[in-house]
């Protein structure tokens, strides 16, 4: 237990952030009688964080920069609201010394480390230097002015903030000057600070992380190691505690370095020093967040801590016991997101029909499965803000339980809306080699091809997806079942339905329905259809699947794994309006900039970026699909553009032969 004496007492919280991690204190601040107060972009008039909270203020604008990395307008927003407090959670101006020292300023009381503490961290060059004199194990910098091809691959970083904007990847000196370029472009965007570094890339590392928390009177607590290996452009996507596989003495010099960094600043708080673990084994460190991350709910459930809580008492001035609760079971947690991973990660944007997500809490505190989101059923996901839409985490007594448990969780997840990453992440789940504990940073990179293939038993669902639509469409609703009927008393004609490019072929009997399948196919007997449920008898066993139709989308949920299926295209196909070359938009978006000198009439090269394009944070370059001349240039920065909008029109020197790259494939993911 903390000490009960504290210095003052919060009384009303403002969150400086949105989203799922200001749902995250509310909930928290809730529990312990305090107010909360939210602030709010125009984008974010109807979300969830401020539907929850007690008071809310707007910050007017959509964009970040107008919003919420406005430090002043946050200020003056708690103090007009009456706060006596303001919790930053992550991102956004989390990592701002300066903030941090206005909110101070302004009377409030700062649920964060000392300014003076996350000045020193919040620059990762000198963080390194600071690290370096205190003894924790770095890399090497390397000057990018003076890099050689022996200092291959390079990893560009953004100096400030995190979350994996501004990071590149470099393999060739050629490309330097340009990603370097695309790197300070997106660091400032994100985080207003353009400055980057460079250091050596690891190509087969394992990121592990230590949590700690300190007080004001000199205890550190370091609380276990986190795994966070499992990276889609160099932001997590499943994070887990303990990480799996670290010998005991390398779980101890990585605790030791940990403290050594909190000391070395005087810090405060909550934090995590994260590390690179190259495959012998040896760490090296690469940044202090001095701020809560994404992931530590796997820290709360493994030691059954309420992190925010502890933030909360910190900042009140109470004291840490001398050593912290001994760690029990395994946690794991999954983040969902509105991507689309098979297509290079797309952010994808929309209205969210539905989420749901079984919850489970065994008796006697065993397994269980929580859910940390910022979202609701009818939420719109936009494209200003992160696509993540919830955080999915599993505890049980072991790593393979947890993982089982998270996987099955998923699985039945009811998500109805945008593409997600949800197949993604169960399989992911189940691939022998996490399952086994082999695995780095380029996971993805060896595996995605095989973990985002069509799922097993789509045509399954799509006759299920069928039958419900025709008694929908048919019958007025009506019901159908193989035992009382309740069709028309007459066969019909057979009848054909395309779903997710299966063909489902069906006719109307005196029973129901009857399925007609090629030889080969399995078996199918209906036996009950109703508008929102179908029962089918599948090679003699008898299944069940719900099913929703929203527009041209049909979701069917199963046991064992859902299905997004499309009735028609949502939209048309841009390319059948569209001329040879053109460079469509991926996605919705902001244009942040064209390449320099960019005009009608400019020669481009196969493959040159051409425009750059910002949606949901990340930016997304357009190359040139073929070598020839630019005849159209509808692009120019800071235009909003929707998916599929025409930006530019490339005329090819030669003729495209066949199986040639089109317009579709020349945009480029640029954040990895």
């Amino acid at each position: 237990m903390i000490s009960t004496t504290v210095s003052t007492t919060i009384e009303s919280v403002l969150v400086a952030n949105r989203g799922e991690i200001a749902c995250r204190v509310f909930r928290t601040c809730r529990e312990l009688g305090i107010a909360t107060v939210a602030v709010f972009s125009d984008a974010d008039a109807e979300a969830l964080h401020v539907r929850e909270a007690d008071a809310a203020v707007r910050l007017p604008g959509a964009a970040p920069s107008d919003t919420y990395l406005r430090g002043d307008l946050i200020v003056k927003a708690a103090l007009a609201a009456g706060a006596d407090a303001v919790h930053p959670g992550y991102g956004f101006l989390s990592e701002n010394a300066e903030f941090a020292q206005a909110v101070q300023d302004a009377g409030l009381v700062w649920i964060g480390p000392p300014p003076a503490a996350i000045e020193s961290m919040a620059s990762k060059t000198r963080a390194k230097e600071l690290m370096g004199e205190a003894g924790v194990p770095l890399f090497a910098p390397v000057d990018p002015a003076a890099a050689t091809e022996h200092d291959l691959p390079l990893l560009l970083k953004a100096a400030v903030g995190g979350g994996g904007r501004g990071m590149r990847v470099v393999r060739s000196l050629a490309a330097l000057p340009e990603e370097l370029t695309a790197a300070r472009a997106e660091a400032r965007s994100a985080f207003g600070d353009g400055e980057v570094f460079a250091e050596p890339y690891v190509e087969d590392g394992r990121h592990v992380e230590v949590q700690i928390l300190a007080d004001a009177y000199g205890t550190v607590w370091a609380l276990g190691t986190r795994d966070c290996s499992l990276q889609r452009r160099h932001q997590k996507v499943v994070e887990e505690s303990p990480a799996p596989g670290l010998p005991p003495e390398l779980r101890t010099a990585l605790a030791e370095a940990a403290v050594t960094a909190a000391r070395a600043v005087d810090y405060r708080g909550a934090g995590t020093v994260e590390f690179l673990v190259s495959a012998p084994g040896r760490p090296y460190f690469l940044e202090m967040n001095t701020r809560l991350q994404v992931e530590h709910p796997v820290t709360e459930e493994v030691f059954g801590l309420d992190l925010v809580a502890l933030q909360l008492a910190v900042a009140e001035g109470a004291e840490l016991p001398p050593e912290p609760p001994e760690p029990a079971g395994h946690a794991v947690e999954a983040r969902l997101y509105a991507e689309d991973p098979a297509a290079d990660w797309t952010p994808q944007t929309g209205r969210l029909y539905s989420l749901a997500v079984p919850v489970t809490t065994a008796p006697g505190g065993g397994a269980r499965v929580r859910v940390d989101s910022g979202y609701a059923d009818g939420d719109t996901i936009g494209v200003h803000y992160d696509p993540m839409l919830a955080k999915v985490v599993a505890w049980a007594p072991t790593r393979d339980a947890a993982l089982r448990l998270l996987r099955t969780a998923l699985r039945r997840a009811r998500v109805h809306g945008p593409v997600t990453n949800r197949d993604l992440l169960v399989r992911s789940l189940g691939h022998p080699d996490f399952v086994a504990g082999r695995f780095d940073t380029g996971f993805y990179g060896r595996h995605l091809a095989g973990l985002t293939t069509r799922a097993p038993g789509e045509d399954i669902a799509a006759v299920a997806a069928a039958l419900a639509d025709a008694v929908r469409q048919r019958a007025g609703g009506t019901s159908v079942t193989a035992r009382l009927g309740g069709w028309r008393n007459v066969p019909s004609q057979p009848q054909a339905r395309t779903y997710g490019g299966h063909e489902v072929r069906y006719r109307a009997t005196r029973d129901g329905f009857a399925v007609e399948r090629e030889g080969a196919d399995p078996a199918i007997r209906v036996v009950e259809a109703h508008p929102h449920r179908v029962r089918l008898e599948v090679d003699g066993a008898v299944r069940r699947f719900d099913v929703a139709r929203h527009g041209g989308q049909v979701y069917v949920d199963t046991a064992a794994g859902s299905y997004r299926l499309a009735v028609e295209p949502r939209f048309a196909d841009p390319l059948a309006r569209t001329g040879p070359g053109s460079l469509l938009a991926p996605m919705p978006g902001t244009v942040v900039r064209v390449a320099d000198g960019l005009a009608e009439g400019s020669a481009v090269t196969a493959g040159q970026p051409l425009i750059w394009l910002e949606a949901m944070k990340m930016e997304h370059r357009i190359v040139a699909p073929a070598s020839g001349t630019l005849t159209a240039l509808h692009a120019a920065p800071g235009r909003q553009v929707e998916v599929g909008a025409l930006l530019a029109v490339v005329a090819s020197d030669a003729p495209v032969a066949s199986g040639a790259p089109d317009a579709r494939d020349a945009q480029e993911d640029t954040s990895a």
